[in-house]
């Protein structure tokens, strides 16, 4: 699972049939001090996330499952609406040593 922070929504008039009745929403990848980590990203709104909200996802096979659609070309899923994040500041990750 990663955070993110719902920055839109898509639009698809025409799309493969399995997405149909799914909402795409334009995600931003944050670290868990909330800073933007790579470039925005499409996903499958499982839980009616809404704009600006931060938010937990899931990509690849996962997703898929999140989705209930393990045949469709989902490959990133919203899976929770966060309410609150609390971080430890004085363990840093191992990433960061």
């Amino acid at each position: 699972m990663q955070i993110g922070r719902i920055l839109g929504n898509v639009v698809a008039t025409r799309k493969d049939e399995r997405l149909t009745g799914y909402k795409l929403m334009i995600i931003q990848c944050l670290d868990e001090q909330k800073n933007p980590q790579g470039c925005p990203i499409i996903a499958v709104d499982t839980v009616g996330a809404g704009i600006g909200e931060l938010v937990l996802f899931t990509k690849g096979t996962s997703a898929r499952f999140a989705a209930n659609k393990t045949q469709s070309p989902i490959d990133a899923a919203i899976i929770g609406i966060i309410d609150n994040i609390d971080v430890y500041k004085e363990l840093p990750c191992k990433e960061q040593q």
